[in-house]
This record gives structure tokens, C-alpha cells and sequence, in this order.
């Protein structure tokens, strides 16, 4: 059953959120940096490109050589965030103050836009760095 808060306490969850989101975007763009970016540089004969980046920042090769850990937190991280959002929507914690109910609903919105392009993103970058080098 949905337990009643005020403003300030609805208020301070849907930023907690909204930083578990953030989160969320960061873990999987670091997905994107470590295995897309490198898979797709190569795939449009890029190569010079990617050994020029790979000596500009040899934290790319770190990232590279240990995919499945970076998948696994990235996957965790937008497990966390997921369950966050979920946890807010059957909460239906936002104040009763119609000012504060827009921001806090606004915010709710935003959340859910950027899960959204996290869980996109992933997608991607699981295709491009484990099922692709399958099919060829």
C-alpha cells in the first residue's frame, strides 16, 4: 500500500532517481566507448583512426580486454535503475501541491526518457560487441 509523503521527501526521490538514471546513461555510454566505437571504426575502414585513439587513450584497451565485466556492471546499473523506476511508479509518491506534482511528475518523465536511451544503447552495444562477431 502507498504510504503518504510530503513534497521535500518526494521531491529528494525523484532527484535520487533521476541520478540512478544518470548513472544508468554512464554505465552503458562506457559500453559504447569500450566495444562499439572500435567495432564500428574498423567495420568502415577506419583503422588508422582507431590505432591513433588507442594511443590517445590506452584506458580504451583496459575497457576492451575486459567486456564482460563492463557489460555485467553496465547491466547491473540499469538493473538498479530500472528497479528505481519501477519502485517510483507503484509508490505514486509525487506531492499532492500542484506546482510540486508537475515538477515532480516532469521529472518522473525525464527518468523514463533516459532509461529508455540507456537500455537502447545497451541493446546496441551487446549486438555490435557479442552477437555480431558470431554471424561473421
Amino acid at each position: 500500500m502507498p504510504t503518504r509523503v510530503d513534497g521535500r521527501q518526494a521531491m529528494a526521490e525523484s532527484r535520487r532517481l533521476r541520478l540512478v538514471q544518470l548513472l544508468s546513461l554512464v554505465f552503458t555510454s562506457g559500453t559504447l566507448v569500450c566495444c562499439v566505437l572500435p567495432a564500428t571504426l574498423v567495420l568502415i575502414g577506419a583503422g588508422s583512426v582507431m590505432a591513433s585513439l588507442v594511443s590517445a587513450v590506452p584506458g580504451l584497451v583496459v575497457l576492451s580486454a575486459n567486456k564482460p565485466l563492463v557489460f555485467g556492471l553496465a547491466g547491473v546499473g540499469l538493473l538498479l535503475g530500472g528497479l528505481a523506476l519501477w519502485r517510483q511508479a507503484t509508490n505514486g509518491s509525487c506531492p499532492i501541491d500542484p506546482d510540486r506534482r508537475r515538477a515532480c511528475l516532469r521529472l518522473q518523465r525525464q527518468a523514463r526518457v533516459l532509461f529508455g536511451v540507456s537500455l537502447l544503447g545497451y541493446g546496441v552495444a551487446v549486438v555490435v560487441t557479442f552477437v555480431l562477431p558470431l554471424l561473421g
